[in-house]
């Protein structure tokens, strides 16, 4: 793992911004950078950016190393590795060949290590060799039993005539008429006359009739 103080080189060519300090534009150089102030803007290095615990950067970089300890937003494209630190916070994408966060540093971004170092042959990855499938004879189902035709089917028996119906009731004969009613003179006609009654004082008067001659 690489630290500010390998990455400076003997030469002591560093230049530091204090915490007091604020730059905002376009920053360029060919030396290493300390950042412990607040840069704001666009900061281009052909070496390398140190951002300690106490330095805000807010800018897209453009370097050949960086090592995050304090807060970078923006977009950070490094030729060779960019560090980032358990202190350090990060909000922007990062491209580089190599790409390096400690466990318990906070980014939140994307990473593209697409590009491979000018000189290094990409390793190939050896085939990986498929699974080889057995085939398993399967046994053929039953084939389903035809369906019976209309012929096949025993016909139906027809369905038994109705009971004949019962006839109706003989009509009751008529009451006989009733018997005639005997009159009164009905049955003084029938009845015997009486005879008159004479008294014990009265005459018996008799008449004779003479006949003709």
């Amino acid at each position: 793992m690489a630290t500010a103080k390998d990455l400076t080189g003997a030469s002591g060519d560093n230049t530091v911004v204090g915490p007091s300090i604020l730059i905002s534009g376009r920053l360029t150089g060919d030396e290493d950078l300390t950042v412990r102030g607040r840069v704001e803007g666009e900061l281009t290095l052909s070496k390398t950016l140190i951002v300690e615990t106490t330095g805000v950067v807010k800018a897209n970089v453009a370097v050949r190393n960086a090592i995050i300890s304090g807060v970078v937003v923006g977009n950070i494209n490094a030729t060779e590795s960019v560090e980032l630190t358990r202190e350090g916070r990060m909000v922007g994408d990062i491209r580089s060949p190599r790409v390096i966060i400690v466990d318990g540093a906070s980014f939140r971004g994307r990473v593209d290590m697409g590009e491979v170092e000018p000189g290094r042959v990409p390793v190939s990855r050896p085939p990986v060799a498929r699974p080889t499938t057995r085939s398993v004879a399967t046994v053929p189902s039953r084939p389903a039993a035809p369906a019976r035709s209309a012929a096949q089917t025993p016909p139906s028996r027809p369905a038994p005539p109705p009971p004949p119906a019962k006839p109706a009731a003989k009509p009751l004969p008529p009451p006989p008429p009733p018997a005639p009613s005997v009159g009164a003179a009905a049955r003084t006609e029938v009845s015997a006359p009486v005879p008159p009654v004479v008294g014990a004082g009265a005459k018996k008067k008799v008449v004779v009739k003479k006949k003709a001659r």
